[in-house]
């Protein structure tokens, strides 16, 4: 009878709970502008200007994001037929070796995501993106509490933090985001989100709502900012220039062609070992934009590089035991912190390796691994292993009676303060990554490059680099000196 009556008591308590998360919404949509007057709503266009940080890609490991400027911003949404559009224009505040102004087209028809091209060609995009850019519809006050008052949709209770009200949602079509509200207006004040991160694992993203203003009956923000749970970085910050409901946003459906595609898949991975050296192997082949090198000892291996993905680095270190089986892999080099050269930091730990770096590394590197992947887990939330880091300052020798490694760090690198490289000896060759790659469309750093490598007294026969191709010095020299006439 106990447990009858424990059990009744529960479900009356969510029950009541569903009934205040409900009564919220209701509240909220009244804030709005009415509940009739919100599920009305057949299209809605905020156009402005902001910045678009680049997440993971900070010079200094402990400074500031480098920013995205974008000048022209335009997000078109179809409720009525679920589809949406965002245009813009964005121009790279710092220096970069690809092309800093770009223009952007994403859209989203029902459950297919494609994008447009300059030339107008739409070409369809992969299920993931499909998946973030329905999230990111609902990234607005109309947009989040209609789908609320779907009767498919499932309400949680309401949770009190500070001045605002939490309410759990799940949608009709499975995404789960929290509704913050103001507990006196009844605004909403911010959605939140969890994404997950080959780097940083789960990643709770919240875009709060700013500076309400009324537009043909609805109350709409003027500053939206969306900050992740990871140093509070802030990954967009836009202000709102105009508002507009239920105006012409053209037709935003998927072109035939695109619908009928299949969506983009995942890319296909592939590792070569190319012997460049006795004992030392350019592990390259398909499926990422870098690659590791691996290095044979007398009684271990090392890696050089953990980059892209879990997927990606895994395949490395696979095929890394694989070429050299009877040695165990127990190291790998890390020349810096940003996210592509990160990506199998956390698979490399789940590995049991030790991480080799500039010591002003390891605080950021710890803080990567010791985040958990529950939405996604990855292999180190099934490992629950921890890092391992062995620290460098300006030289560290790994020398044995088969190998030689020279790591060195780079003076005065804009890029980023605390990268390394390498240099063998033996063979003349220079390890490096995002010092130099052969397919850049410009060399910001070229003078820091070179001058370093005089610095140490470098002159090397071959560069096995994580991006680009293996080169000789020469050819190296004279792609710097082109870029530098084409720029």
């Amino acid at each position: 009878m106990t447990r009858i009556i424990s059990i009744v008591l529960t479900m009356a308590a969510v029950a009541f709970g569903q009934s205040a998360g409900l009564k919220a919404i209701a509240n909220a949509a009244d804030a709005l502008g009415g509940k009739e007057r919100i599920v009305a709503v057949k299209t809605l266009v905020i156009e402005g200007s902001g910045v678009a940080p680049n997440v993971g890609q900070n010079p200094h490991p402990e400074g500031p994001l480098p920013t995205w400027w974008v000048p022209e911003f335009k997000r078109s949404i179809d409720l009525a037929n679920d589809r949406a559009r965002t245009e813009q224009h964005r121009i790279g505040m710092f220096p970069f070796a690809l092309p800093t102004d770009q223009r952007q087209n994403t859209s989203l028809d029902g459950d297919v995501a494609f994008n447009i091209n300059a030339e107008g060609r739409a070409q369809r995009a992969s299920d993931t993106a499909a998946t973030d850019r329905r999230i990111e519809m609902l990234g607005t006050p109309i947009t989040i509490v209609r789908a609320a008052l779907d009767p498919a949709a499932k309400i949680g209770a309401v949770h009190k933090k500070g001045k605002e009200e939490l309410i759990d949602i799940v949608t009709a079509k499975g995404d789960k985001l929290t509704l913050g509200l103001d507990s006196t207006t009844h605004l909403p004040t911010a959605v939140s989100w969890i994404t997950s991160s080959e780097n940083l694992g789960d990643v709770v993203n919240t875009t709060s709502f700013e500076d309400y203003e009324t537009v043909s009956g609805i109350r709409l923000p003027k500053h939206y900012v969306t900050k992740i749970d990871f140093r509070n970085w802030t990954s967009g910050d836009f202000h709102v220039s105009k508002n507009t409901v239920d105006g012409d946003v053209g037709d935003l459906a998927a072109p035939a062609a695109v619908k009928s595609a299949a969506a983009l898949a995942p890319p296909v991975i592939s590792v070569d070992a190319q012997q460049v050296a006795k004992g030392i192997w350019w592990l390259a082949g398909t499926g990422g934009n870098a690659f590791s090198i691996l290095f044979e000892f007398d009684d271990h291996l090392t890696l050089f590089e953990a980059p892209t993905s879990e997927a990606r680095t895994k395949a490395v270190i696979d095929k890394a035991r694989a070429t050299v089986p009877n040695k165990p892999l127990t190291e790998v080099i890390v020349t810096h912190h940003h996210f592509d050269h990160t990506g199998g930091l956390r698979t490399a730990v789940a590995e049991g390796l030790t991480v080799i770096s500039h010591q002003g590394n390891e605080s950021i590197f710890r803080e990567m691994t010791s985040r958990k992947a529950t939405l996604k887990p990855d292999l180190l939330t099934k490992s629950g292993k921890t890092l391992k880091f062995r620290g460098m300052d300006d030289t560290l020798v790994l020398k044995d009676g088969s190998m030689e490694v020279d790591l060195f760090h780079l003076h005065d690198n804009t890029h980023s303060p605390y990268l390394i490289a390498a240099f063998v000896p033996r063979d003349n060759l220079l390890v490096q990554g995002d010092l130099i790659d052969m397919t850049w469309f410009k060399h910001p750093w070229a003078e820091n490059y070179r001058q370093n490598l005089a610095m140490r007294k470098i002159h090397f026969a071959k560069d096995i680099p994580v991006h680009g191709r293996i080169a000789t010095f020469d050819e190296e020299m004279a792609a710097l000196a082109e870029m530098e006439k084409r720029n």
